[in-house]
């Protein structure tokens, strides 16, 4: 069964507000182990990786939803 323009819009914008809920989360999460003198700055790398996934996959998502359209 084909999903209609909507219902695939709807999808699109669901899974956008989980990875901006998650990009939100880990960006707090990520300030509060920084503020810990004898963080693990490995643990920080990665935390900062997933962070600059998310916002590349939220970016990707947020131009499907409105397409920057240029002549």
């Amino acid at each position: 069964m084909m999903e209609s323009g909507q219902e695939m819009r709807q999808r699109i914008e669901a899974r956008l507000t989980e990875l901006q809920l998650e990009h939100r989360d880990l960006d707090l999460a990520l300030h509060r182990l920084i503020e810990d003198p004898l963080h693990d700055e490995f643990l920080v790398q990665r935390m900062k990786k997933r962070k600059l996934l998310l916002k590349e996959q939220i970016a990707l998502l947020a131009r499907q939803l409105d397409p920057d359209i240029r002549a």
